[in-house]
This record gives C-alpha cells, sequence and structure tokens, in this order.
C-alpha cells in the first residue's frame, strides 16, 4: 500500500476529551443546595429537586435544588438589598469586577467546557472553542462599557432589579450575554437558568464568589415554570430579560402587560439561508453545516431554511449530501465528533415527529446512511428537499438538526420567501457579488444578517429579532439600552375617557356646518360606521363633530401606511425636507391653530401659541435629525464589519394624549417620520379638531399618500385594534392605565412593540420629551455581518 492509499483509507480515530476534572466537580459538589442567593448557598424552601440527566447516555448527573415562589422572595429581597450600593459604585469599580469575573472564568474554561458538552450535549469543539470564550469575552468587553456608562449614555441610570430566564441551547453564553451588561448598567440580577442545563451556572456563582461579586448582585436559582412565573410575576423586579421559545414570550408579554416592566424578549427563529448562482458553492456548503448542524440545530438562529436559485439547485443538494454523509455524529466529547444528542428524549420526539409531519406534507426527506449511537438522543442529520412554504418544516421552528430547502427564480423571489415566515431573527446571504449581497440585506425582515458567513456573533454587536422572534438586543450599544432606563419627564396621571354621550350646547348656526372626516391613504373619507362624535369648547359649545372611527377604518388606514412604500424607500434628506415643508406650512397657520386651542382647551392665547411654535420647532428637530440619526460600524475581533443599520419599525400606530392636544400628537408622529416609518395616529379623544385641522397641512407638503393616516374616535378602543392588528408592526400608546395595559396585553399576535406611558402622560414641552429618547423606539438596529479577506 503506497502514500496515498494509505491516506484514502484513514479514519478518524477516538479524540476524547478528559472529563475526570469535571467528575470530581460534580462529586464534590452538594447540589441539594444549589440556590446562590444574596452570596449564599441554599436549599430550595420547598425541599423538592429536578434531575438533570447526560443526553449522551440518559444517565442521572445530579438532582438539583428546585426554587419556589419563596425562594424567588429570598432572591429579590437579596438583589434590592445590593441595588442601591451597587447602583451608586463607581463605573470603575463595577469594571474591576466584571473584569475579575471574566479572568476567572478563563482560568477554568476547560472545566466550563467540559460541563457544558457534559450537560447539554453539544460537541466540545464547540463549548470549547466558541461558547465558553464568547461568554468570557462579553465579562471583558462590558467592564468597558460600566467604565464608560456616564459618558456614552448621558441622562441614564439602571434600571434596578433584573429578572433573567435563559434557555437551555447556549447555558453559559445565554448567562453571560444576560449577566454582564446588567452589571454594568448597575442593575442586580435574579437569574433562572433552564432545568434542563443548570451546571455551568452553578460553577458561575463559585465563580461570582472567587471574584468579589458583591453578596446579592448576582442570584442564580435553580428551577421550573413555577420559579420562571415567580420571577415574571414579581412587582419588585423593574425588568424581565427572556431568551426561549416564542410561545412562552407571548406568555411573558401578557404577564407583564400593565407592569410597568421593561422587557426584552429573544425568541425563535427559522432563519433563510439564501444561496444565489454565484456563490461560492464550497465555501457555501460549509457555511450551511454551520448555520443548521452546529449545536445539533438547536440554535434559535438556525439556518433552517435552504433557499437556492434554480440554476445551480442541483449542484448544491449534491455537495450538500455529499458533505453530510461525512458528518460524524457521536459522543460529544470527542473532538472529532460534529453532531452529538439532542438535550432530552422529548425534544427527541419532538423532531421526529416534525420530521414525519413534513414527510406527511410532500417534503422528500433524506438521511447519509450512518449508524446512531447506542444509547442518547441522537437525530441524523436531515435534508428534506421540495418542500413547499406552507410545510410545516418550512414554517415552525424544529430546533434540531432539519434543513428544509426550496428554489428561488430571481433575487425578488429570494426575498418575498425569505420573509415568508412569522419569524423575523436572522438570515445567511450568499453571493460573490457584494453589491447584490448588501442590496438584499435590508430587504429581509431579520435583525442580524450574515453575508458569505453564518453564527457570527460577538458582544460588540447587537443580535435580537423582529416579528415573532422577539424584541430588544443583547450585545452592542443597543444591548446596553436594555438595562438602562432614561428620565422622561413624566406628567400626571391620565383618567379614563368617559364613554357616556357628553351634552353639549349647539352652536349659535351663523357658521356653515362642516364635518372632520377621517384622512387615510392620503384622502378624507367618511368612517365606515358613519357615525361622529361632537367636540366641544371650553365653554360646553358645540365646536364640531369628527367622524367616529371603527375597526374597519383602522384596517383600511393599516392597508394604506402598508401601502405606501415612497415614504420608507425614501432618502433620510428627503423625508427630511418634507417634514420641513410641514413646519412651514404649519408655521403659515399658527394664528389659526392658535385660536383653536384656546377655543377647544381654554389655554389662554400666550399658552396657545406657545403650543403651536413648539409644535413647529418638534417639526423642524426631527426634520433636522431624519439624516443624522444613524447606525454605526462594528469592528469585531474578526476578519468582518458590523454595520449596526437603523431600519424603520414599520407601520407605527400612535394613542395621543389628551394633555397638550397638538404638541402630544406631533411629538410623537414627528420621530416615527423622520425615521422612515408609516403611522396610524389616533389623536386626541377630546380634541381631535386639531388633527382634523392638520389634513389641510399634510395634503399640501408633499406627504405621499399613506403615510400619515388618521382615524379619530374612541382612544381606548381604537388602542385595542391597533394591538390586535398583526400588520401593525410597533404600537405608542398615551392614555390611561387600562388602556395602555390592554395594548400590552393583546399586542401578543404577532409580538409589536409597544412603548406606553403606563397611564402616565409626559410633559410635552419640556427638551427631554424629544430628541434620540424617541428616535431610539422608532428604529430597529440590523446587524448587517461583512467578512473580507481570503
Amino acid at each position: 500500500m503506497n502514500i496515498l492509499d494509505r491516506y484514502h483509507a484513514m479514519e478518524y480515530g477516538p479524540a476524547p476529551e478528559a472529563r475526570n476534572e469535571a467528575d470530581a466537580w460534580l462529586a464534590a459538589r452538594d447540589f441539594g443546595k444549589a440556590l446562590f442567593i444574596g452570596g449564599d448557598w441554599k436549599a430550595a424552601s420547598g425541599g423538592k429537586t429536578f434531575e438533570t440527566s447526560e443526553p449522551s447516555s440518559g444517565k442521572l448527573l445530579a438532582k438539583i435544588s428546585d426554587a419556589n415562589a419563596v425562594d424567588i422572595d429570598a432572591a429579590v429581597a437579596a438583589a434590592t438589598k445590593a441595588l442601591p450600593k451597587w447602583s451608586a459604585a463607581s463605573g470603575y469599580q463595577r469594571a474591576k469586577v466584571l473584569y475579575a469575573i471574566g479572568r476567572a472564568m478563563q482560568r477554568h474554561q476547560r472545566l466550563f467546557a467540559v460541563l457544558e458538552t457534559i450537560d447539554n450535549g453539544k460537541p466540545i469543539r464547540e463549548s470549547r472553542d466558541i461558547d465558553v470564550p464568547l461568554a468570557i469575552r462579553h465579562f471583558i468587553h462590558h467592564a468597558g462599557w460600566a467604565q464608560a456608562l456616564d459618558k456614552d449614555f448621558p441622562g441614564h441610570k439602571g434600571v434596578g432589579v433584573v429578572g433573567q430566564i435563559i434557555p437551555w441551547n447556549f447555558p453559559l453564553l445565554m448567562l453571560a450575554w444576560k449577566i454582564a451588561p446588567a452589571l454594568a448598567a448597575g442593575c442586580t440580577v435574579v437569574l433562572k437558568p433552564a432545568e434542563f442545563t443548570p451546571l455551568t451556572s452553578i460553577l458561575f456563582a463559585e465563580i461570582c464568589e472567587r471574584a468579589g461579586v458583591p453578596k446579592g448582585v448576582v442570584n442564580i436559582v435553580q428551577g421550573g415554570p413555577e420559579a420562571g412565573g415567580a420571577i415574571v410575576n414579581h412587582p419588585g423586579i423593574q425588568k424581565i430579560a427572556f431568551t426561549g421559545s416564542s410561545e412562552v414570550g407571548k406568555i411573558i408579554r401578557k404577564a407583564t402587560a400593565g407592569s410597568g416592566k421593561k422587557l426584552s424578549l429573544e425568541l425563535g427563529g427559522k432563519s433563510a439561508f439564501i444561496v444565489f448562482e454565484d456563490a461560492d458553492l464550497d465555501s457555501a456548503v460549509e457555511g450551511l453545516v454551520d448555520g443548521i448542524w452546529f449545536n445539533q440545530g438547536q440554535v434559535c438562529c438556525a439556518g433552517s431554511r435552504l433557499l437556492v436559485q434554480e440554476g445551480i439547485a442541483d449542484a448544491l443538494i449534491a455537495k450538500v449530501k455529499t458533505r453530510m454523509s461525512r458528518l460524524r455524529v457521536g459522543s460529544p466529547l470527542d473532538k472529532n465528533t460534529d453532531i452529538g444528542p439532542l438535550v432530552d428524549a422529548t425534544q427527541l420526539e419532538r423532531v421526529k415527529g416534525l420530521v414525519a409531519e413534513g414527510a406527511r406534507q410532500g417534503a422528500v426527506c433524506w438521511q447519509p446512511d450512518a449508524a446512531l449511537p447506542s444509547s442518547g438522543y441522537y437525530h441524523l442529520p436531515t435534508l428534506a428537499t421540495g418542500v413547499s412554504p406552507a410545510n410545516i418544516l418550512a414554517q415552525e421552528e424544529v430546533f434540531g438538526p432539519v434543513l428544509a430547502t426550496m428554489t428561488f427564480r430571481n433575487t425578488e423571489e429570494a426575498i418575498e420567501l425569505a420573509n415568508n415566515t412569522r419569524y423575523g431573527l436572522a438570515a445567511s446571504v450568499w453571493s460573490e457579488n457584494v453589491n447584490l449581497a448588501l442590496h438584499v440585506a435590508p430587504q429581509l425582515k431579520a435583525g442580524v444578517v450574515w453575508v458569505n458567513g453564518t453564527n457570527m456573533f460577538d458582544a460588540a454587536c447587537g443580535f435580537g429579532g423582529y416579528r415573532e422572534s422577539g424584541f430588544g438586543r443583547d450585545g452592542g450599544r443597543e444591548g446596553m439600552f436594555e438595562y438602562l432606563a432614561a428620565k422622561l419627564p413624566l406628567g400626571q396621571i391620565i383618567k379614563p375617557a368617559t364613554t357616556s354621550a357628553q351634552p353639549v350646547e349647539q352652536a349659535d348656526g351663523s357658521a356653515i356646518d362642516r364635518t372632520a372626516k377621517l384622512f387615510i391613504g392620503g384622502k378624507q373619507v367618511r368612517p365606515d360606521g358613519n357615525y361622529s362624535l361632537a367636540v366641544a369648547t371650553a365653554k360646553g359649545k358645540l365646536a364640531g363633530e369628527v367622524g367616529l372611527g371603527s375597526r374597519k377604518d383602522i384596517r383600511d388606514a393599516v392597508s394604506a401606511a402598508r401601502a405606501c412604500r415612497g415614504w420608507p424607500e425614501a432618502t433620510a434628506y428627503n423625508r427630511s425636507q418634507v417634514l420641513y415643508y410641514l413646519a412651514e406650512n404649519l408655521s403659515g397657520r399658527a394664528a389659526e391653530f392658535a385660536a383653536r386651542l384656546t377655543e377647544l382647551t381654554g389655554a389662554s392665547a400666550k399658552a396657545a401659541r406657545e403650543e403651536v411654535e413648539q409644535s413647529i420647532e418638534r417639526l423642524f428637530l426631527y426634520a433636522g435629525l431624519a439624516d443624522k440619526f444613524e447606525g454605526r460600524v462594528h469592528q469585531p475581533p474578526a476578519r468582518a464589519v458590523t454595520l449596526a443599520l437603523h431600519e424603520p419599525v414599520g407601520v407605527v400606530g400612535i394613542v395621543a394624549p389628551d394633555s397638550s392636544p397638538l404638541l402630544g400628537l406631533i411629538s410623537l408622529v414627528a420621530p416615527a417620520l423622520a425615521m422612515g416609518n408609516t403611522v396610524v395616529a389616533v389623536p386626541s379623544e377630546r380634541y381631535p379638531l386639531l388633527a382634523t385641522d392638520l389634513y389641510q397641512v399634510i395634503e399640501y407638503s408633499d406627504v405621499p399618500s399613506g403615510a400619515i393616516n388618521i382615524v379619530t374616535g374612541r382612544s381606548a378602543e381604537l388602542a385595542g385594534v391597533l394591538a390586535k392588528h398583526d400588520d401593525v408592526d410597533g404600537l405608542w400608546v398615551f392614555a390611561d392605565a387600562e388602556t395602555c395595559a390592554q395594548a400590552e396585553a393583546e399586542s401578543i399576535g404577532n409580538l409589536k412593540r409597544i412603548w406606553s406611558g403606563n397611564g402616565r402622560g409626559l410633559d410635552w414641552a419640556s427638551d427631554e420629551a424629544a430628541g434620540d429618547a424617541f428616535l431610539r423606539r422608532a428604529v430597529e438596529v440590523k446587524n448587517v455581518w461583512v467578512p473580507y479577506g481570503d
């Protein structure tokens, strides 16, 4: 046998990672006291435990304390006690603690990696080379944010006590994503890991002891749904950060409605992996391996939908099958293993069931001819071809090593297929034409887009989704904002509007009667129900009548807003000119609007004129910021740049307040428009004529039809309609507490972004009621990763 024959005959031999130190650590721990509360190790108050097992064998690893509501109370009390001193510490003091955590983790990173692989089942190469180093990177990176906080986030402070719930697919990395920014911001933490994977969080708590984290700043409570529910509903927690399934995310959104808690959700995905005909196919195949078979496909941003251009489909599928046949399925502690076991028997059965249903719906499911280990929760990598866009494998998150394949003919069809999902977490675009790739990336409804790469992450770059993939970001500057609060100038508590008809003294009849209509799609239209609402002057006389908008009118307004492509596609400079023109035209009718304010609200002539002038000034402000509130370019420690692009949220519903009815409306509508959103506005219920008087100003200010739509009527009723409408992407509500809570609870259909005053108004005349704080709510941050070099 010559050397070439020997080379072709070579096979991988076993290369097991030593687990003796991990086993010694397991043997030395009392997991019956696994709750880390106030710096002490405690047993669950109810005495309950749950089991964690090794996915590769099913063998029991440990019995872990199972926290209940009493334990969560104790953890929140410890975090609350520690909060004043920790939040008052200097940025440098907090930075030293974060750096100490990172350095201590470095000293024990092999133990972290082996424990993670034993407990989760992911191959040791992944936990050793990706998860643990990136977790360390987050703590060291955020040490810098802690020290730069006052300079980079002026006017902000930590939100308070934070409740965090993380999943089992990246136990240590998700912990780092959540805890590092919270500590940097001056928050204290109560974190619940997943029941399947508690071990590295326990080791991390030991690291906190060694690194000098003050008692009560970090509290880690093991447990199941009872513990998670207690965290979500606890009145002593000011923010909830959750990573997990979209179904649970919706439950949390509804549970926190009206509570005033800040909320960030990083949920499921069904990411598109788009390969154009000019792509480097061999590189695309390797990217695909990372995209869908990394961590056995148990990745929320897994590239589980392969969209390939028709002309290269057969060639690419052949290459994919060849590569799949060489993937090694086996012990996760073997350094040569590509695919380990799924986390648990229930997850294995779920994946099998979805594959069977996909085949029943017409998909052709192919697997390589390979033997599975005799024990453990293993599933072969699976390629589904002939998948229709409606197939369950194209629509549902499988969370396993299953790839669904579809073809497209041209760029437009690729984008349409990619966006044909209720999720919006990530996507990959493969093309040797960077112009094409950067043309496609902004059109994908995804929070992260990788160009000629996949599953690239860094602490400096935000990660998070659109649509039912949640809202908020982990990592980067935008991730820091999730744990900070700006002190907005709160106004008075808003009282619910009365629903009974108010007696209005009739006018003297000297003027020609005029009934204001609705403003939809650039036209004044009658309300669908043909009902009207009487509007009184400050003296109780009839000032006029406006249309009483209904569900159908909101539907029409949302359709008009969605159909308006000209506004979001306009350049920021062009949008600024239109807003300047709006201000100019409103200025020309300032006396008329001031008189209307005095007539309706009873404000003095001076106060009314000041409100009109401030409204004009707000339009000028946002006109000027339209082309200046821009994204950033990040330089992660990789051969890539990350473009953090600001994109419009989409269709934004706005329910404006009665206080400062003109200024309040413009202060909300203007920043939304400046960032390229289209708007469906419900103006002040009590003073809607100020909004209807704006129709003519809008009509001759070059605003594209559908960019601004105004529906007058009952604020609470119309807020509920907007909240339930799945084609509304964001909703801003300044109304009474019940209306705000209802809007948040009813937004779960598509998990739209909600900004509510929680029953409080704002001092709309203050400088703090304008600027970046409003613009941030008007944009999504999309991180586009662009690699460079050979």
